[in-house]
């Protein structure tokens, strides 16, 4: 599902726009000229990738000339189709450092499957796919894809190692929030060991401080124009010590 001229929407599932695996985060494909790029995969279960290259076909596009997996955090909606993606196609992925070495351990506890997994969130069998990662993003660093530039930005709160993207030299500017922030000034707190408040209302001042028109958030609603709003809403809360409210 094309969103703008650089934007597909490729994944998703009931927080989202139901076009792959119930569980999975937003999936974007990135497009700019004869390049594509791959941002999150979802969690990864049977069929569910294969639905999410079906819909890339679906909107004319050859999946095989994705070359880039860019990843936004180390929860397993996110993740969890990154072993099995890289296997099928030619990519090399681009992560945090943190999120590398889940990939490459398969370190449930660190990225709070296991807990996740007894909460119901995922299968009782269901096991993380292990896998290389080429490429460790830290603040500042930049990718490529085409004519467009996303420069990282690390914004822990929601969980370690989470990183968020601003992408430049396209249609619009666009921010990739991962879970940072969404429609409303929503964020996503959980009861796990890395979620932390000081941290994310750190981060919130961040990416407060960019400009962008379009927010693409890991799940529910995309803002295409004045998505700066939605951060700047959650941020003015973080700034009087509260809390803004949590999809959960």
């Amino acid at each position: 599902m094309q969103l703008t001229p650089d934007v597909h929407v490729v994944g998703g599932g009931r927080l989202g726009f139901g076009i792959s695996g119930v569980g999975d985060c937003h999936v974007y494909l990135l497009r700019s000229g004869d390049d594509l790029a791959l941002v999150d995969t979802g969690i990864g279960l049977p069929g569910d990738l294969d639905r999410i290259l079906a819909n890339i076909r679906a909107d004319g596009l050859d999946p095989t000339r994705i070359r880039k997996l860019i990843l936004t955090h180390y929860h397993t909606d996110h993740i969890g189709g990154a072993a099995e993606l890289k296997a099928k196609l030619d990519v090399e992925i681009y992560a945090s450092p943190l999120t590398a070495q889940a990939l490459r351990t398969g370190d449930e506890r660190a990225i709070s499957l296991d807990v996740a997994r007894a909460a119901g969130f995922y299968p009782l069998d269901y096991k993380l796919g292990t896998c290389p990662v080429e490429h460790e993003l830290r603040q500042g660093d930049t990718v490529e894809v085409g004519g467009l530039t996303l420069t990282a930005y690390e914004t822990p709160g929601h969980s370690d190692g989470h990183l968020s993207f601003r992408v430049t030299g396209g249609d619009r500017v666009y921010l990739i929030g991962g879970d940072l922030v969404f429609w409303g000034g929503r964020i996503s707190l959980q009861t796990i060991h890395d979620c932390r408040i000081p941290e994310y209302a750190t981060s919130m001042a961040t990416i407060e401080a960019l400009e962008f028109d379009a927010l693409l958030p890991g799940h529910l609603q995309i803002a295409l124009s004045d998505g700066r709003w939605h951060v700047v809403k959650a941020a003015e809360v973080f700034r009087t010590l509260g809390v803004p409210l949590s999809i959960w």
